[in-house]
């Protein structure tokens, strides 16, 4: 990870959305001091499509380089998405750079150490794993899950299992479709169904291309 953080700002010098005009400034931290490296400008064009969205979001993702931490004052929609799938940590922030930088970075560098601690133990932990119901099929409830353990969220279950891709068909019953899941599904070219059971549950059914 680059010792870097991109800022959306708005006019007035402080955090803004993606979805208003402004400025992606990268921020690169020298001996423990956060200077403004690179700038440039943002106007995202609802007229332009949803093509012209994605093209704009690739070219300041291009910009942005190695940094894959971004700060806005709100995350949503489209260009959210977009920047998931490019593996960015987002994180919502109202203030000005030099007020939150060096807090973002600690914080960032936190979640990673627990990423990593929890890949090491995540065997011995006790979490639960889909069940292979016929030979490649596989399914589980996160809706059961964490009811009996709200501590779990629904990345530790599933997101290594998704990513390893060990399967033809991953049923998942859930209480709503976890954006991550869709982030991953289309990163990955796998098919993404779902289906409203009742008001509180939902299948979500994913199919890999070794399947079709």
């Amino acid at each position: 990870m680059a010792d870097e953080i991109a800022v959306v700002l708005g006019e007035n010098g402080s955090s803004s959305s993606l979805n208003e005009p402004g400025m992606i400034v990268v921020f690169a931290r020298t001996k423990g001091s956060w200077k403004k490296d690179r700038e440039m400008p943002l106007v995202l064009d609802p007229a332009q499509g949803m093509k012209g969205m994605r093209e704009k979001m690739a070219g300041i993702i291009e910009f942005m380089r190695s940094s894959r931490i971004v700060v806005t004052s709100s995350a949503s929609g489209a260009p959210y998405f977009e920047l998931e799938k490019s593996r960015c940590a987002i994180w919502e922030i109202s203030g000005k750079p030099q007020d939150f930088l060096s807090q973002v970075w600690a914080d960032e560098e936190k979640e990673m150490a627990k990423e990593r601690t929890s890949l090491q133990t995540r065997e011995g932990s006790g979490i639960p794993v889909p069940l292979e119901k016929t030979p490649g099929t596989f399914y589980i409830s996160i809706k059961e899950v964490q009811g009996k353990r709200p501590d779990i969220s629904s990345k530790q279950v599933l997101q290594q299992f998704i990513q390893k891709g060990g399967f033809l068909i991953l049923d998942i019953i859930c209480t709503h479709v976890p954006p991550w899941i869709e982030v991953e599904a289309e990163r990955r070219g796998y098919t993404l169904e779902t289906e409203m059971v009742d008001n509180e549950t939902t299948r979500v059914r994913l199919t890999t291309s070794a399947s079709k």
